[in-house]
């Protein structure tokens, strides 16, 4: 019972479930409030619409983006010298609250603009860069170094699972359940009853992964190891002379964990890439919000939530390619099929012009979420256990203060293209995909020159550096 307790699964899914809720809910609001807005100024120009809600979530994710900043940091501190809890429980009380303005909003007529006031409240709360970081370390605390990725692809695949249940009955939601005859309000309900469920659940119930736990984990994988080296022969010529020199050669080059000095250099290209993927990809999800609402595609609420659930079905695919790929390849070999999935899935979207064309785009991006956690599980390989926290907050940071500055230029340049070419920005984005697989196989080659000179340590020897 106790090792269940430790589980984060069910905070993921019903943030999730609740996260699918709000995104359906608040991108059908705004369509309908600035629809009701271009009516009333006799402006029945689509591109109008398209503009007016483009500039909406420009704001909103600039200040959603910009905000988690200090408070961000600060959280991360709390929790390196507290409790890992902070990072996850002081977030989704932040969404609980501020997702709330969505159901003032449809209920009583406050002004769309009150939303860039929630966005400040979950911002200063720590928002997904917090939340999100959290559950990584979380989930890397409670794993071996051995099956840290998959652990990391489980997470992302349970998130997945549950954006798509709650993105397909989303649309229906809100359409079909209405009350005092007006859409969205059962589905604002849902979304916060959900935030409530997962807050209550992180405070009360959740309890930190026991460490003796991974200690015993790791033994059994070094034993695994120590059983390799007892059957390997030992060269009558290794003279004791030879294998002092050995040790000192292991204290220079043993991999980052045991001399803690981890490559700066990997960590800075694995940094790199990361930020470079998810401004392409953020950027074309932001795109694509809006591209889908006018014509040729013209989609409604329903189809909207079918196609974030397209899209979250591609966690339960990258996870099954994790499953398959990880035979052959290491971490930077997934890395680079999810960034090429990614790209040439984006690139189709460029072209798309029927419905068919969007689900087709979807299936070649099946792989696309491959990249960020294993880059994740790469660069907690070269960081010490309680750090985790700290570092994957910092990538976070950095992944949204460069996302939301490009973010917006992105959704300018959509405007600007909407007349000669709207798919324009999504040729952009699998452009800088492909510039992303750069940094991965520099850090893949640094790597293994580091590892190259690293040989494990034969039965009795001591290693330099370690205890």
């Amino acid at each position: 019972m106790i090792m269940i307790r430790t589980w984060i699964e069910p905070v993921v899914v019903g943030a999730q479930v609740a996260a699918s809720f709000y995104d359906t809910g608040l991108l059908m609001t705004v369509r309908n409030h600035y629809n009701k807005t271009t009516l009333s100024s006799n402006s029945s120009s689509e591109d109008a619409l398209q503009k007016a809600i483009s500039n909406f979530y420009i704001t909103y994710n600039v200040i959603m983006g910009l905000t988690p900043m200090l408070s961000a940091y600060i959280l991360a501190k709390l929790g390196e010298r507290i409790s890992g809890k902070i990072l996850i429980c002081v977030p989704l009380a932040g969404y609980l609250v501020s997702r709330l303005f969505l159901l003032f909003v449809i209920l009583w007529d406050w002004p769309i603009e009150v939303i860039f006031g929630s966005a400040a409240l979950n911002g200063l709360t720590g928002w997904f860069t917090t939340y999100w970081a959290g559950v990584m370390a979380w989930a890397s605390q409670s794993s071996s170094e051995s099956r840290r990725s998959l652990r990391l692809i489980i997470i992302e695949m349970v998130y997945g699972l549950a954006g798509f249940v709650g993105s397909l009955v989303s649309g229906h939601i809100f359409i079909d359940l209405n009350l005092a005859k007006r859409q969205g309000v059962i589905l604002a309900c849902c979304s916060t009853s959900c935030y409530a469920f997962c807050v209550l659940y992180s405070i009360f119930i959740l309890k930190m992964p026991d460490s003796t736990v991974i200690i015993a984990e790791k033994i059994n994988h070094e034993n695994e190891h120590v059983q390799e080296n007892l059957n390997v022969p030992i060269n009558s010529e290794y003279t004791e002379q030879s294998r002092l020199l050995d040790n000192k050669l292991i204290g220079i080059s043993t991999p980052h964990r045991l001399n803690g000095t981890p490559s700066k250099l990997i960590l800075i290209l694995l940094f790199m890439s990361a930020i470079l993927l998810n401004v392409a990809s953020i950027g074309a999800e932001d795109v694509i919000n809006v591209f889908v609402l006018k014509k040729p595609l013209s989609w409604g609420p329903v189809e909207v939530g079918y196609g974030y659930a397209a899209l979250y079905v591609t966690c339960i695919t990258s996870f099954l390619g994790v499953l398959v790929f990880s035979k052959c390849f290491g971490d930077p070999g997934l890395i680079v099929i999810g960034i090429l999935s990614f790209s040439a899935g984006i690139l189709i979207m460029a072209f798309v012009q029927w419905t068919y064309m969007y689900y087709v785009a979807r299936a070649v991006m099946m792989f696309s979420l491959i990249p960020t956690p294993t880059i994740r599980s790469m660069i907690s390989k070269h960081v010490e256990g309680s750090s985790y926290g700290k570092v994957f907050v910092v990538l976070q940071l950095g992944i949204g203060i460069v996302v939301v500055s490009a973010s917006a230029g992105f959704n300018k340049l959509y405007q600007a293209t909407l007349d000669w070419y709207s798919g324009f920005c999504f040729v952009l984005f699998s452009g800088i995909g492909f510039i992303s697989i750069i940094p991965i196989i520099v850090a893949a080659c640094k790597q293994r020159s580091v590892n190259i000179h690293y040989r494990p340590p034969l039965i009795g020897e001591t290693v330099y550096g370690t205890t």
